[in-house]
């Protein structure tokens, strides 16, 4: 048991410091380059953050495991956007535009609610896959 946990506790390490190398790597890469900080931002941080959970999807997609891809991809979106949106809150009051409540949010709750109907029969099927990632 105590292995065990010492294997989290490096597992969590590991991705700490990979990603932070890896953002870090990255976006002095990408400001040497000419792009701007917004272009740096929403690209190459993003990507950065999100490598580790694409890795892990991509495994278990290879690996017959579609399941564990879904529910992956799934989690991170509810990390994503309840928690680190809850904790920014916490720290900081967060003005709201009029398009977000207009337009961005019925298409996140549009977006899930086709995803819980997709996965009604338990499986995905690529046209799917194409018309959430569309």
């Amino acid at each position: 048991m105590l292995v065990n946990i010492l294997f989290i506790l490096i597992g969590i390490m590991g991705l700490f410091f990979g990603a932070d190398w890896l953002v870090r790597g990255s976006s002095s890469l990408a400001l040497r380059l000419g792009l701007t900080p917004l272009v740096v931002g929403l690209t190459v941080v993003a990507f950065g953050t999100s490598s580790p959970e694409l890795i892990v999807s991509l495994r278990a997609a290879f690996g017959g495991s579609g399941d564990i891809a879904v529910g992956n991809v799934v989690g991170s979106n509810i990390i994503n956007i309840g928690v680190i949106l809850a904790v920014a809150v916490l720290l900081r009051p967060i003005a709201i535009q009029r398009q977000i409540l207009r337009f961005d949010a019925p298409v996140m709750v549009i977006c899930s609610f086709v995803l819980v109907l997709m996965l009604a029969d338990a499986r995905l099927v690529r046209w799917e896959g194409g018309l959430l990632a569309a």
